[in-house]
């Protein structure tokens, strides 16, 4: 792209960051008449909402399927955007058995499931599957109308008045009740189920330490998810399209290299420099500390910022994920006589136990001095014990996929740390070769026995590879870590605040905004980050410039 005048370089809000996040910050502020440039260094927009092909076959880069939360569809009606979608229903199986979730009954089919791997745990399973129904009921409250940040409540009186302010005393109740549950799912799960590899079979597929209320929400995330016809970037592209139409502009493979709040002016790679009035960051909050420059700024916003600096940088993402994708010589029907499209399979009711968290601890711990034998070993226990998200494309748009063939993704929770420190030991490449051939013997030799032999072409993706093309610090995808207090809001009582940095002129949008952050939270931050734009803030100058 030529690059454009000084004059033509200064806009009324700069969005860095071209995901879900900065997508939804740029449509409203292009709606609104702002003149707004979205900046993303790829090519390609959507973050981990993306989509791609190859040798014809059409593969979802991040997540897998949507789910609405009362953020999305509303975001959607609110901005004139049609997208067409379809359910994607979920199956869950242990070893040889496969359930289909459908409704809220289906609970009964779950706790059947259960039951057959641990008949002698079932009172325990019972009062699990209780406290599952109640934060079933949390979320029909928290997510059971539109969410008002996607409203003109001055115009629909009707929402008002009969939907949200009869909402809003059970949402604080709720909210209490959801602030009880904060504990880690793994040590909530303790103090009900005695069998260890029971509870390893109904947590291990969240993240490490992942609050208990939204661990145990799963359920409910499974009756909602839905997939965007041709793929869930059809979401993101409908958005860049909506920001195009309303005189948005978009700048992609540009990496920004330095923010300079002082003088509102960003700087991108090729020394090219653009002037704001607003800055989003929807981009790895991270990064924003790391280049930040402080020159020009008052010394009150200087303490704040150097403190959360730290507080930021000391802290780690959330886990990340290893996805093998599959090209396979196999017709759909095939793998739909199995399990839905969307599919989280466990092919071992042992459990991980400590081999995810102690065991995985000591190798990293004493990497220098292990034997690369014993990594490979733990590889192998590590695959046989896990749990596997599995999608399939084409069993929710036949489209995606050549006809007669199947593409598939097998995911599971990878640790970041471990795949840098091989890199650094020179033998990445083997030990991905390694994982993958590991996971195709797990799901062949198990749910799947048809998979091996088709298989006519794979790759996959790593925490690097997440890295290093999102832009997410140590490959996390759904922001910071559980493990450690968190940097940003956390309680979705106080998501409003969550967009609002040190800087009065620059709000951050994002899965590292909030936490837990998926994508209608990343849409929600967006959206308030916009609003925040949209009105006219009152900034002390003499404050901010040091004067």
């Amino acid at each position: 792209m030529e690059e454009i005048n000084s004059v033509a370089n200064r806009f009324d809000t700069i969005v860095v960051g071209g995901g879900i996040a900065g997508l939804t910050s740029a449509a409203y502020l292009s709606r609104s008449g702002h003149r707004v440039l979205l900046i993303e260094k790829n090519r390609e927009l959507g973050g981990l909402v993306n989509s791609f092909t190859h040798n014809g076959f059409h593969f979802d880069a991040g997540v897998r399927a949507l789910e609405d939360a009362g953020i999305i569809f509303p975001m959607l009606k609110e901005l004139n955007i049609q997208l067409d979608v379809v359910k994607s229903p979920v199956s869950l199986g242990i070893e040889d058995e496969i359930i289909d979730i459908e409704t809220i009954s289906d609970l009964q089919k779950y706790r059947g499931l259960l039951l057959k791997f641990f008949p002698e745990s079932e009172a325990d399973i019972d009062s699990v599957l209780k406290i599952v129904r109640r934060v079933m009921k949390h979320m029909d409250v928290l997510y059971g109308i539109e969410n008002p940040v996607f409203k003109d409540l001055k115009k629909d009186r009707e929402f008002l008045f009969k939907k949200l302010l009869p909402w809003l005393p059970k949402f604080i109740f709720t909210v209490g009740k959801i602030n009880r549950m904060n504990m880690p799912v793994e040590d909530y799960l303790k103090t009900i189920v005695k069998n260890p590899s029971l509870n390893d079979i109904i947590s291990q597929h969240f993240f490490k330490n992942t609050p208990a209320f939204f661990a145990l929400s799963y359920f409910s995330l499974y009756l909602d998810y839905f997939y965007p016809k041709g793929g869930v970037s059809k979401l993101c592209d409908a958005l860049k399209e909506k920001i195009l139409e309303m005189g948005g502009e978009i700048k992609t493979e540009t990496k920004i290299i330095e923010v300079l709040p002082g003088i509102s002016l960003l700087k991108d790679q090729n020394l090219a420099e653009y002037k704001y009035q607003n800055l989003i960051w929807a981009a790895d909050l991270k990064t924003l500390y790391k280049i930040i420059d402080l020159q020009g700024v008052g010394d009150k916003i200087k303490v704040k910022l150097d403190e959360t600096k730290i507080k930021m940088l000391k802290n780690r993402g959330c886990d990340s994920v290893f996805s093998l994708f599959l090209e396979i010589d196999e017709p759909l029907e095939s793998f739909g006589k199995i399990a839905n499209g969307h599919f989280f399979y466990t092919p071992s009711k042992q459990g991980l136990g400590e081999t995810h968290r102690s065991e995985l601890d000591y190798l990293l711990r004493n990497f220098e001095s292990v034997k690369k034998e014993q990594i490979i070993s733990w590889t192998h226990k590590f695959t046989k014990l896990n749990t596997y998200e599995i999608s399939i494309p084409g069993l929710k748009d036949s489209q995606l996929v050549p006809e007669g063939k199947t593409g598939m993704i097998i995911s599971l929770l990878a640790e970041y740390d471990l795949f840098k420190k091989i890199q650094t030991a020179g033998w990445l490449s083997e030990f991905v070769q390694e994982l993958e051939n590991c996971i195709i013997d797990v799901i062949s030799q198990s749910v799947y026995p048809m998979l091996k032999d088709k298989i006519i072409g794979r790759f996959s993706f790593s925490p690097l590879s997440i890295e290093s093309r999102v832009g997410s610090s140590e490959g996390a995808i759904v922001g910071w870590s559980f493990e450690k207090a968190m940097p940003v809001i956390n309680k979705i009582q106080f998501s409003d605040r969550s967009v609002l940095t040190p800087v009065p002129s620059i709000f951050q949008a994002g899965q590292w905004a909030y936490s837990p952050a998926g994508v209608p939270m990343s849409i929600l931050t967006g959206r308030l980050a916009a609003k925040k734009c949209t009105l006219a803030r009152v900034v002390d100058l003499d404050d901010f410039c040091g004067n």
